[in-house]
């Protein structure tokens, strides 16, 4: 029987092709300009746009440009994290070294998120249907997917080639996997057909999880959304939840363990730990708890202020107005989610915009499942609730519209008007750089990697590496500097042993008034007796300002 007030299942077709092709078109303007700068004047500053993708596709980038991917006493992340440079390296193989290539692959991942967010909110429908019953049609995975096409939070971060969106790409499908887990009845009998089918999504969850973890390790913090999914398949029992996370557990483990005892140990064990000495906690304590705890929800807003606080209010409708909804096992499993990379984002307190992707991507799905969900559940026969429910799904739909409508501008905008400011000087450092043949074309700076990505230099870190950087500095002999407005005292003092700074060029690229200024320095021999020239204390921005004793480096690794 059709329940009253609802749509025709042709119309529901209909709209939910309509919201898809949007999308789809969407997803196509992300790969417009990719070789652009992240928006200028956004609100977003986060300065991994200046370094992280050189540095975490940095094994591939130097597998193509040197011919070996590691370069002892530099940054090496891709012993600890070497999903996302092994996908590089597959696709540099065929596109070669580039910007464009590395962007490309991120836009390619963030459509299959949007091809599992949709999959992932189908199948809720199927776990939540009653036996016997046909599961119920909603548009809730197409409008999911819609909002999450259209926000412009999710264009500037998913068309850069950094770790995130893979990370969240396999979070999803950790997700799917652990949706078709299930024990087989001991009341049919068992073929290899079975079998296999009940070994598939084992086997694929054991694989997903190490995955997970080795293209970022802040991962770990993601795993119970997956567990509950399997407590819910193992119908919220202890014994059957132990015999279907067992198996992939232990898989996850073996083949982690494999890889630390196969390659970091005996090879890259000192590169593993610097990735985290180098991202040590910042010091969050009992007297600031409650103050990190309000930046780390207050600064959700940089997912949309619109969309955040609608997110906000479908996680409290799920605890406060409706209780029921927690028996539909996405719904706790996606609070899970943002709840375990939120204590993460708290913890380490280095609150960073693209760090906040990761919570993007379950906040915005559980916006039409909850809505959707309080919708099928309100009861139609009592006449007050029926007129509530109207209002109420009437608000929400506006809401919803008006949300769309505006984050769909602020993209459109950002297609339309792309800067190359930091294409442009690369393309010009290059130029200089490749006609001086009296240099080394080694390039040392912080943004080295980005460099090496836009341009086929080769460089290594001023910042980060397991060697001093004086040290570096003689074991490598670069001939070119490049900073931001300045040279910092202590890259001043390691350098001037041993070099002469000669400006070269300067080059205003991006909108940071900290870092909106690249400079080219010549590395000539020193003359002996040069008394060094001292540079003014770099001042921190007022963004990554925080109490004495929590100032993060100012540029803080990802795990």
């Amino acid at each position: 029987m059709k329940r009253p007030g609802s749509i025709p299942f042709p119309i529901l077709r209909v709209l939910e092709a309509a919201l898809l092709l949007v999308s789809a078109i969407f997803l196509i303007l992300h790969a417009f300009h990719l070789s652009a700068d992240f928006p200028n004047h956004s609100p977003w500053m986060d300065w991994a746009k200046y370094t992280d993708e050189g540095w975490y596709g940095d094994a591939a980038i130097r597998h193509f440009l040197r011919g070996h991917w590691y370069v002892p006493g530099d940054f090496n992340p891709a012993a600890a994290l070497p999903i996302w440079p092994l996908l590089e390296a597959a696709l540099f193989r065929f596109t070669g070294v580039s910007l464009t290539a590395a962007r490309g692959l991120t836009v390619a991942i963030f459509g299959l998120i949007l091809a599992a967010s949709y999959l992932l909110l189908r199948r809720w429908q199927n776990l939540t249907a009653p036996a016997g019953h046909k599961p119920t049609t909603t548009l809730a995975p197409a409008i999911a997917v819609l909002l999450l096409a259209v926000s412009p939070f999710c264009y500037v971060f998913t068309r850069m080639a950094i770790l995130e969106p893979l990370l969240i790409l396999l979070t999803l499908l950790a997700l799917l996997a652990a949706s078709y887990a299930g024990l087989q009845p001991e009341s049919l009998p068992a073929n290899h057909r079975t079998r296999l089918h009940q070994a598939l999504p084992i086997l694929s969850l054991g694989l997903l999880l190490p995955l997970m973890v080795l293209t970022k390790t802040t991962a770990i913090f993601l795993l119970p959304s997956v567990a509950w999914i399997l407590w819910a398949r193992a119908e919220y029992r202890l014994r059957p939840f132990l015999c279907l996370a067992l198996p992939p557990a232990a898989l996850a483990a073996v083949t982690w363990i494999a890889y630390y005892a196969v390659i970091v140990r005996p090879h890259f064990l000192d590169d593993y730990h610097y990735l985290f000495s180098a991202n040590a906690y910042t010091g969050i304590t009992p007297a600031t708890a409650l103050s990190v705890l309000g930046d780390t929800i207050a600064d959700g807003l940089w997912i949309g202020n619109i969309l955040y606080p609608l997110a906000l209010l479908a996680v409290f409708s799920a605890f406060l107005l409706r209780p029921r909804l927690l028996r539909n096992p996405l719904i706790p499993a996606l609070l899970l989610w943002a709840a375990g990379y939120a204590t993460f984002l708290a913890y380490h307190n280095n609150l960073q915009p693209r760090y906040y992707l990761v919570l993007a991507i379950p906040l915005t799905l559980l916006i039409p499942v909850v809505f959707s969900t309080l919708w099928t559940l309100t009861q139609p026969n009592s006449e007050p609730l029926s007129a509530l429910r109207r209002l109420g799904t009437a608000s929400i739909v506006a809401v919803l519209a008006v949300l769309t409508v505006t984050d769909a501008r602020q993209t459109l905008h950002y297609v339309r008007t792309p800067d190359y400011t930091f294409t442009a000087a690369a393309a010009q450092i290059r130029k200089i750089v490749s006609s001086d043949h009296t240099h080394n074309p080694l390039i040392l700076s912080i943004s080295g990697s980005n460099l090496s990505l836009m341009t086929g230099l080769p460089s290594i870190c001023d910042d980060f590496g397991t060697m001093d950087l004086a040290v570096r500095v003689k074991a490598y002999h670069p001939g070119w500097y490049v900073a931001w407005n300045q040279v910092d005292d202590d890259k001043m003092d390691a350098l001037t042993p041993t070099y002469h700074l000669q400006r070269v060029a300067a080059f205003p690229a991006m909108d940071d008034p900290e870092r909106n200024l690249l400079i080219l320095y010549r590395l000539d021999p020193a003359t002996p007796g040069t008394p060094p020239r001292r540079h003014r204390k770099p001042v921190i921005p007022r963004l990554l300002q925080t109490s004495f004793g929590q100032q993060p480096s100012p540029i803080q690794l990802e795990h």
